[in-house]
């Protein structure tokens, strides 16, 4: 199925900084109300303390959360943040579906836009295709969804 990527460009819209940041805090309170109980059933009550000793699991749960945000995005083009809101993430080259690699860098790089203050991220909402750092990195774009037909392949 060819895509209308190349026939439309200018008919895209890039989803924007408040729309993308209403697909993370969905995102955020869907992990927070599914971990929570499983966190407490497998380390116990105890692993909220702020004892670093008692965290020990924060990087199994890190792993986790990525690899499922990584086969959501993979599959439905989106986190369930991003389905209820509407938009999707597609190569920035052609408008379809990324690569798993290129998913997985561009999770990686949430990092590089987290660390200086959130600035990577904050950059959605003056770039021109609405990308943060990590989808600049990744090449990737978040678009709305169309209803006339799948933008990808």
């Amino acid at each position: 199925m060819a895509s209308s990527w190349s026939s439309s460009p200018s008919a895209l819209e890039y989803a924007g900084f408040w729309q993308r940041a209403l697909a993370f805090l969905i995102d955020l309170l869907i992990v927070v109300v599914i971990s929570m109980p499983i966190i407490v059933l497998a380390f116990g009550a105890d692993y909220f303390s702020l004892d670093p000793v008692r965290r020990s699991g924060d990087l199994v749960i890190a792993l986790i959360v990525g690899i499922i945000v990584v086969v959501f995005w993979r599959y439905w083009g989106a986190t369930p943040g991003k389905l209820a809101v509407g938009v999707r993430v597609v190569d920035a080259a052609n408008g379809s579906r990324p690569s798993t690699g290129r998913l997985v860098l561009r999770l990686a790089c949430y990092l590089l836009s987290a660390l200086p203050l959130y600035l990577g991220f904050i950059w959605i909402a003056f770039d021109r295709r609405k990308q943060g750092w990590h989808d600049k990195i990744a090449g990737t774009v978040v678009i709305q969804e169309t209803n006339e037909g799948d933008i990808l392949d």
